[in-house]
């Protein structure tokens, strides 16, 4: 078994492709519209679907905005320079929510950008979190 996706519901696609395509780096791999439910789903990703897990935007037509509750947490992402890719966020219209610097209580480097529909992003600063990463590119699930 292998983790192949996480689903996210999103108000406006074309606000969603642009932060994880352009501001997070992101490629959109694939896209459908499925008009008998009204809905269009995007899945976007560092690399091909067949042995990299991706993200799902499910945009359901008519719907702008969602509740998204206390028990969704974040999406974690490796980086090799987390200041100067807050910075970059920063600059293209992105939102940091918690600037880089140690996390409480521990020494990894994070920091936490949101997405259009309020979604977190965790940042780590690969290296600082105590386990190998195989590159900036991979994206990691964290509890």
């Amino acid at each position: 078994m292998r983790l192949l996706h996480t689903m996210l519901r999103v108000g406006n696609l074309d606000a969603s492709l642009k932060f994880y395509c352009e501001l997070l780096g992101m490629k959109l791999l694939r896209q459908k519209d499925y008009p008998g439910g009204e809905f269009t789903l995007a899945f976007v990703g560092y690399g091909d679907e067949s042995d990299h897990s991706v993200i799902e935007l499910t945009h359901n037509w008519g719907q702008d905005k969602y509740d998204l509750g206390n028990a969704y947490g974040h999406i974690a992402l490796g980086v090799d320079d987390i200041y100067s890719t807050c910075e970059q966020i920063k600059a293209q219209g992105g939102k940091v929510v918690r600037e880089p610097g140690p996390m409480k209580h521990g020494s990894t480097v994070i920091a936490f950008v949101e997405d259009p529909d309020g979604y977190k992003v965790e940042l780590i600063q690969l290296g600082t979190q105590g386990t190998k990463q195989a590159s900036s590119a991979q994206m990691v699930a964290n509890n």
